[in-house]
């Protein structure tokens, strides 16, 4: 007797996936964000994201393995808002002052408390031990310096800016003035006050 041939529902083992991984990130993200590395538990991460340790440990591992995704999905996020805010026909002056307004939007959100840069605020605390999440913190910078001085760059190509202008330098200072600014952020500094600093920068950059 010849057997039917299974259907491809048939085939499939297991169920399907009961979390969205990109939303379980995001809600990691904000766990690790709120407390830090070392003060955020694995229960606390399990409250989060609504999985329950095992299913935690069967989707990103443990503890360590989970805040470097949620670090790397940041850093993505970061290079989609840098990309949107300086990849565009803006003048300099314009594309700076929008991407520190992306930046102060995640920092000061306009309800809740401030919480300046997710890296900057967890992952410089644990560098000093934890390799991997040096060598992500780093790659992270240099992304954004990268980007930074790439869109400097093209400025001073189009005559906005001195001729002899170092995009490198510049894009330093651009990405110093990020770091400073989470930094008050998480420190209570006013959101007018950074958004002045922001503004003090450019001009300088711009000048």
């Amino acid at each position: 007797m010849v057997q039917k041939s299974a259907s491809p529902q048939a085939k499939r083992r297991g169920r399907p996936r009961a979390y969205d991984p990109d939303a379980a990130l995001a809600q990691a993200i904000e766990a690790f964000w709120k407390t830090g590395y070392s003060g955020t538990s694995l229960d606390d991460l399990s409250a989060a994201t609504g999985m329950n340790r095992p299913s935690l440990y069967a989707a990103f591992g443990d503890k360590r393995e989970l805040y470097l995704k949620a670090l790397g999905h940041y850093w993505t996020l970061g290079g989609s808002m840098m990309t949107d805010a300086l990849d565009n026909d803006l003048p300099l002056r314009d594309a700076l002052m929008r991407f520190y307004q992306n930046a102060l939007a995640l920092y000061v959100p306009r309800t809740g408390r401030a919480r300046g840069c997710f890296a900057i605020s967890t992952a410089t605390t644990e560098a000093l031990e934890e390799p991997k999440i040096r060598a992500l913190l780093a790659r992270g910078l240099r992304g954004l310096d990268e980007g930074l001085a790439r869109r400097i760059r093209a400025a001073r190509e189009a005559g906005e800016i001195k001729a002899d202008a170092d995009p490198a330098t510049l894009a330093a200072i651009a990405s110093a003035t990020l770091h400073t600014i989470a930094i008050r952020a998480r420190a209570g500094t006013p959101r007018a006050e950074l958004e002045a600093l922001a503004r003090s920068v450019v001009g300088l950059i711009c000048a």
